[in-house]
């Protein structure tokens, strides 16, 4: 059995893959497995009805070998150990961009040098003890996605003391590496979904677009029961969402989010539950997603709003802890159904 090496994961949504209730179509492929920590669904209509899953394990392995924290042979983990021989790939390099990108529109809320911080707090590859808090005068100057560059399949830091943390990015970056696979195999039909996130393109065996079900918030993340805030159907687009109320730890009677704030080295704290992004790819998705939660809720539909082919739907308390969602300009083209939406 191989070994992963991405971090386990608490779901803070559920995918809910409506296809599987019905008839299961022949003609499909049905792939699952487990990967980075995760689990992965894909379903795709081959024009030989071939099963492409050694073929994905094959490419998720190596995209595995390119930015996996978890993986000490890894180009992220040579990066971060200051290996002047390392030389980056195209996963790398693609992440690296579009993370800039985020990083720039979101002025710095989206930032993969944020590692420090994270292993800080006791989220991230390097430290999960949540006894001590971290002195942020020693962290924060090693902090900002200003202080990197990609020259010449290198990366080059200020500090030596820099880390790089692709964690936000690389799920969502991952459907769409597989999505390019199942394209360039004639598949023209597909869902992607690899710990959450999702990548789809076509139509599912029902013959209509891929349906979604996105969780409703709840504060106890060892509840396994799922209630759905609302059901979506897509497709040609990428989707991934983000939130931290399944992902935190309480201290002295205080919530600590995994979600950490780049520029004040604090975890957040504000109202925003969970952010839903939908967008050309899966990694812009996913990274906006991240920043979102950083920003919260005005900031981010601002932003969102401003953006040509990108939509968000959010999840927030009001002052009573009334559980509330408000969405971007476009986005009710992609309700299926509304389950207890409230604006």
């Amino acid at each position: 059995m191989r070994k992963k090496y991405f971090p386990t994961i608490l779901l803070i949504i559920t995918v809910w893959l409506f296809t599987h209730c019905a008839p299961k179509n022949e003609e499909y492929t049905f792939n699952k497995g487990q990967i980075f920590g995760t689990y992965y669904s894909i379903t795709y209509l081959h024009p030989k009805k071939a099963d492409l899953q050694e073929q994905i394990e094959i490419k998720l392995d190596e995209f595995d070998n390119s930015l996996s924290t978890f993986n000490p042979n890894s180009i992220i983990s040579r990066i971060n150990a200051n290996d002047s021989t390392v030389v980056t790939d195209d996963f790398f390099n693609s992440m690296y961009h579009m993370a800039h990108q985020v990083s720039e529109t979101s002025n710095g809320a989206f930032d993969i040098t944020v590692a420090p911080l994270v292993n800080a707090w006791g989220f991230g590859f390097g430290n999960h003890d949540h006894s001590v808090s971290p002195n942020l005068d020693t962290i924060i100057p090693y902090i900002g996605f200003q202080k990197i560059k990609l020259q010449n399949n290198r990366i080059i830091k200020q500090d030596n003391r820099i880390m790089l943390d692709a964690s936000a990015i690389a799920k969502g970056q991952s459907c769409d590496v597989i999505a390019m696979l199942l394209e360039e195999n004639g598949c023209e039909n597909y869902m992607v979904e690899i710990g959450g996130e999702i990548t789809c393109k076509g139509l599912n065996p029902k013959g209509e677009k891929w349906h979604i079900g996105i969780d409703r918030p709840i504060d106890d993340p060892s509840n396994e029961d799922k209630e759905l805030q609302v059901i979506l159907a897509i497709s040609n687009v990428g989707l991934a969402t983000s939130g931290n109320y399944r992902q935190f730890y309480m201290k002295d009677g205080k919530k600590y989010a995994h979600t950490i704030n780049p520029k004040t080295g604090l975890p957040v704290s504000h109202n925003l539950l969970s952010a839903t992004v939908i967008a050309p790819t899966c990694m812009q998705a996913d990274a906006y997603a991240t920043a979102f939660m950083v920003l919260g809720v005005e900031r981010s539909l601002e932003i969102c709003n401003q953006l040509d082919d990108m939509e968000c739907y959010l999840i927030y308390s009001d002052k009573d802890t009334t559980i509330k969602t408000v969405y971007s300009n476009g986005f009710q083209k992609y309700f299926a159904e509304h389950i207890g939406r409230k604006n």
